[in-house]
């Protein structure tokens, strides 16, 4: 290929062997086996704590999902606090915190607290000493009917219901024009401050004139 002018020398590459590089799958069947062994195997391990921790409930980011509610990360400090639960303690019992999280409503922090209470109730907590069990601890009768649960499976992150309920259109909602309406706020909102000056040098202007 003849190279005009002072342009670099092309160098293309071509025989790069890509079918040595492929990557298949056919291993997912088997993958997906082991991963469910490693599940139960775990759960085994760690029997009769829950197999997952306790999440608290968010709501997902950006005004696209923010209607939907899922599971958290973990509980930010001030929830702990009103379900009178210590962060260090809270990580013992299969409560996961978030120290970067911060509340941002009243409705999500009750939401939480009252899942940490509930929590908190049906939790039976194992003496570390078998035997000598201290201030917190379950009885006896309780630690006896203890079985494995999954958290997520007991409390359960449920959808909220629609708060509006379908109804007749009336005639006074065909006439509101939603677009003016809020575009009306905006510019009052916008030229509010503008718009009070100019009517105080008037108020003003027109009591030196009667002077």
């Amino acid at each position: 290929m003849a190279i005009a002018k002072n342009y670099p020398i092309l160098s293309n590459h071509f025989r790069k062997h890509w079918q040595e590089r492929v990557r298949v799958h056919f291993d997912q069947p088997g993958r997906k086996l082991r991963r469910r062994n490693a599940r139960i195997q775990k759960a085994a391990l760690i029997a009769p704590r829950p197999v997952d921790a306790l999440r608290p409930i968010v709501r997902a980011p950006t005004v696209r999902y923010n209607r939907r509610v899922r599971a958290g990360k973990g509980f930010t400090l001030e929830e702990l606090k009103l379900a009178g639960i210590p962060s260090k303690y809270a990580k013992t019992i299969g409560i996961a915190v978030d120290f970067r999280r911060q509340n941002r409503s009243v409705e999500g922090l009750e939401a939480n607290v009252t899942r940490l209470k509930e929590y908190k109730s049906k939790l039976i907590v194992f003496p570390r000493k078998a035997g000598k069990p201290k201030n917190g601890d379950s009885s006896a009768e309780e630690i006896a009917t203890a079985t494995q649960v999954s958290t997520s499976a007991v409390l359960p992150i449920v959808q909220s219901a629609a708060e509006i309920e379908p109804r007749a259109i009336t005639e006074e909602a065909k006439d509101f024009n939603a677009f003016a309406t809020l575009r009306k706020a905006r510019s009052d909102a916008k030229y509010f401050g503008i718009r009070e000056k100019r009517a105080r040098i008037k108020a003003e202007e027109a009591a030196e004139k009667k002077k």
